[in-house]
């Protein structure tokens, strides 16, 4: 497709002085469409009235609300991020030698908060001048020659370049410099990829089930509506000033399996498939997100969508948030704070009077998940719904590959795939389009017996981890190399018979999401037996995913890490039907 445009008409404008609405109280369960109503909310029409306005292409915040505003809305509001992309500032900015940055608020703001809209985050407590550069990556898909290019890129960094696979299915590429960034920025578009509107007060990246259009069992192939609502998200990757001064950052994802890969209820919007007197579409949750300061499941928005009102109803929701949301207190601004000051019904008929002249239906009863479904693993060989192939789950240990692995990834998609990768918010890979004939071949080569594993050790297959501080200014611990060593640790002392999930966050924005895990460790700073200070974890319990999906609450606060193995150990046993190993005398 080569362009994609939906227009909005503004909100109406004419609204009585005050409009009653209904407040309702709902719940997390993604399949629940019956909503309870409870006392209305009474919502004034300065309340409504919104706190943005266009000027010269780009929204701003109107002057009477820049009253209590965070530093972050002071930032857009003293010089417009989108530039740096649209009109070409980052050229120049690119030609200033680093350590002139910082002798201007200007550019140092350019450096520290606008980059960000065009994917880049400068890395300025432990990598000084250097960044990591956010993909965009609808439904996780990418080939070999994208993959093939971030190679390349990070290769030239030497131990400084490397990449991640994200928690919401993408690439992020680390050592990244500015001068580079023009050219890399040109190579990103040459093979198909994009970084712009990645980071920052921006819709992030769309999420989809990662077996899309090759699973046997799967309810909708969720690749096409991720790659319109991309497409319209930022205008071809032109980059979008209708959707560039959000309050906050926005998800969004399409649930195309029973399986619910996608973790819809952690979501600000999530579209769950649903029949309505024969049509196919899609039932709204809305709301979900992770902070600091709060945590909030997503929530129905009573509303259904056929399909082909995917792309309209995103734009309305979108628009509603901008319009109205708080740009106060910078942990009060996500999507969900605004729902609950409107009221479900209350943000509902704000949405409605943004859609494209067509009305919002209510949900439909008919769910097409099954709730009873038992999430399939999708690690090892399994076979597609296409004839004679298959594809293959890796294990890529809490997401990281370097240049190396990179390039391996992409030989092995062209060898024996259609040249095409998988990402998952698990931070693994799928090889797609393998030949059944060749399934044994891809299996006995050395990457897959050494280092990416289909089948991996059981308490592995569950691991995520986020940057922690190696590179991250704002993690407080170390968390890959920690992950992978306490699970090491753990499944030597103990023996369990189903996977257990446990993620790992090195601070309380909770970019791994802990509380989703059956077990979640979230950094912080606390004191040893000694009173000592050293790196340490708040410890989770009780994530769930899937239809019944519920978040995690703290189970023990302040463990220090050298004490989490054997903490580690007691829960799997007490809760998780573990079995002590029996360890040789010894024995390391």
């Amino acid at each position: 497709m080569s362009s994609f445009h939906v227009k909005f008409p503004a909100p109406n404008s004419f609204l009585n002085p005050i409009t009653t609405l209904t407040s309702t109280r709902l719940y997390a369960n993604p399949s629940q469409t019956v909503v309870p109503a409870q006392e209305p909310k009474e919502i004034t029409v300065d309340r409504v009235e919104p706190r943005v306005e266009k000027r010269d292409g780009y929204y701003v915040l109107k002057e009477k609300f820049r009253e209590g505003i965070n530093p972050q809305e002071k930032v857009k509001i003293g010089g417009e991020p989108m530039k740096l992309f649209m009109e070409n500032g980052i050229e120049d900015l690119a030609k200033i030698p680093f350590e002139e940055l910082d002798k201007s608020k200007d550019t140092k703001d350019d450096v520290d908060v606008r980059l960000k809209w065009l994917g880049l985050f400068h890395r300025r407590k432990h990598q000084y001048g250097r960044f990591m550069m956010r993909l965009k990556l609808p439904n996780g898909v990418t080939n070999s020659a994208q993959t093939r290019y971030l190679a390349s890129v990070i290769k030239q960094y030497g131990e400084q370049g490397c990449a991640d696979i994200t928690t919401r299915q993408n690439w992020q590429i680390r050592g990244v410099t500015l001068p580079d960034v023009p050219a890399i920025l040109k190579g990103l578009e040459e093979v198909g990829l994009t970084s712009i509107q990645s980071g920052m007060d921006n819709v992030r990246n769309a999420v989809g089930n990662p077996l899309a259009g090759i699973d046997p069992h799967e309810i909708v192939d969720t690749r096409p509506y991720l790659d319109l609502l991309s497409q319209f998200i930022t205008a071809n990757s032109r980059g979008n000033p209708e959707f560039t001064n959000l309050p906050r950052k926005w998800n969004v994802c399409v649930i195309g399996s029973h399986d619910l890969y996608e973790h819809p209820h952690i979501n600000d919007l999530a579209y769950m498939p649903a029949t309505k007197n024969g049509r196919f579409g899609f039932n709204l949750l809305v709301g979900g997100f992770f902070s600091a300061k709060r945590c909030a499941e997503a929530i129905p928005l009573d509303a259904w969508v056929p399909e082909e009102d995917v792309v309209p109803v995103c734009g309305a929701i979108l628009e509603a948030f901008r319009d109205l949301g708080s740009r106060g207190n910078r942990q009060k601004t996500r999507m969900m704070w605004l729902i609950d000051e409107l009221g479900v019904e209350g943000f509902r008929s704000e949405v409605v009077k943004r859609m494209p002249q067509q009305p919002l239906e209510r949900a439909s009863s008919e769910d097409l998940i099954d709730p009873k479904w038992e999430r399939r693993d999708y690690f090892g060989v399994h076979p597609q719904k296409q004839e004679g192939l298959s594809f293959v789950g890796l294990h890529i240990p809490v997401g990281r590959v370097q240049a190396n692995d990179m390039d391996q990834l992409a030989r092995l998609a062209d060898e024996y795939g259609s040249g095409e990768l998988r990402l998952t918010v698990e931070q693994n890979i799928i090889i797609p389009n393998i030949q059944n004939s060749k399934i044994k071949a891809l299996l006995d080569e050395p990457l897959l017996k050494e280092k990416f594993l289909p089948e991996p050790p059981i308490l592995m297959k569950g691991l995520v981890a986020c940057t922690g501080n190696q590179f991250c200014g704002q993690a407080i611990i170390e968390t890959k190399a920690r992950a992978l060593k306490v699970t090491e640790e753990v499944e030597r002392l103990v023996s369990v018979t189903h996977p257990v999930r446990m993620h790992w966050t090195g601070c309380p924005n909770t970019c791994g999401q802990v509380q989703v895990a059956d077990i979640g460790f979230m950094g912080c700073m606390t004191r040893d037996e000694n009173g000592k200070v050293v790196e340490g974890a708040d410890v989770f319990l009780g994530g769930r995913i899937g239809s019944d999906s519920h978040l995690g609450d703290v189970y023990k606060k302040g463990v220090p890490c050298k004490d989490l193995v054997p903490l580690v150990v007691d829960i799997l046993v007490d809760k998780f039907g573990a079995v002590r190993r029996e360890i040789e005398e010894g024995e390391e």
